[in-house]
């Protein structure tokens, strides 16, 4: 249900954004003289479900080396109490975090710590934010994933090149700014509850693979146990009859 409302959003946004070009929102303008980037990652609260967490925060370390070595320092939002562990582990610095989200993802629980990142990047500190969370693709695969998040632009928007060919008219009540303004906050809000809901996805397919790879391995270690138990159990009851034989023989 995340993904078609925030494919239209998407669509909106971008078209709006570019409808408009005597006012540019502080999301579509870059900050290329900041030396701090931001990252949301988003992971789950539990765990027993496979590598799902490894993977992205495995991810996640590699694009802090390759921040580290640009010469950025990293700001971060922990959204699930595994990664919220791990970045208080490597000694990243978290500004906000929010955990035990339960298996419906609300927007409300959100808003306060994503607009932490938001608010510095619309105050010119941070030179981008990434969100990083795992695509859900099918029941047995997912993939980590780390996209840019700010600043917005044509591309990360998927304005394809038919719309291009179009401009759009608009009438705006009260006018231009607010309107851009409310629905670009709402636009990247929109993209981080789908990529919270697709890491919610992922996690429940996860943990049922894992859970049936948990259960075959326990059955075949049974197998495994109760053919090494037979073997002692002949053994032994091969031993008592030797020893009754070669008793009555000695009689």
């Amino acid at each position: 249900m995340a993904r078609p409302y925030a494919e239209r959003v998407r669509t909106l946004a971008a078209n709006l954004s570019r409808a408009t070009p005597e006012y540019k929102h502080p999301f579509l303008v870059a900050n290329d003289s900041a030396r701090e980037v931001g990252f949301i990652v988003v992971t789950t609260d539990k765990g027993l479900c496979g590598g799902l967490n490894t993977n992205i925060l495995r991810a996640l370390t590699a694009r802090l080396r390759e921040s580290e070595a640009e010469g950025l320092k990293a700001r971060t939002v922990a959204i699930g109490n595994k990664g919220y562990g791990f970045l208080n582990r490597i000694g990243a610095q978290v500004v906000s975090h929010v955990v035990q989200l339960g298996d419906k993802p609300v927007l409300d629980k959100l808003i306060g710590p994503v607009k932490v990142l938001l608010d510095a990047y619309a105050g010119r500190e941070l030179k981008a934010v990434y969100l990083c969370f795992t695509d859900f693709i099918n029941t047995m695969k997912q993939e980590p994933r780390i996209q840019q998040l700010l600043p917005l632009t044509d591309e990360h928007m998927q304005i394809s090149d038919e719309d291009r060919k179009f401009s759009w008219d608009y009438i705006y009540e009260p006018d231009a700014r607010v309107v851009i303004d409310d629905l670009l906050v709402r636009y990247v809000e929109a993209l981080v509850l789908q990529a919270l809901a697709e890491n919610m996805a992922s996690e429940q397919s996860a943990r049922m693979v894992a859970m049936k790879s948990a259960t075959d391995n326990a059955g075949n270690v049974i197998d495994e146990l109760k053919l090494v138990y037979n073997k002692t159990r002949q053994a032994a009851i091969t031993k008592e009859l030797s020893e009754i034989v070669a008793g009555a023989a000695a009689v």
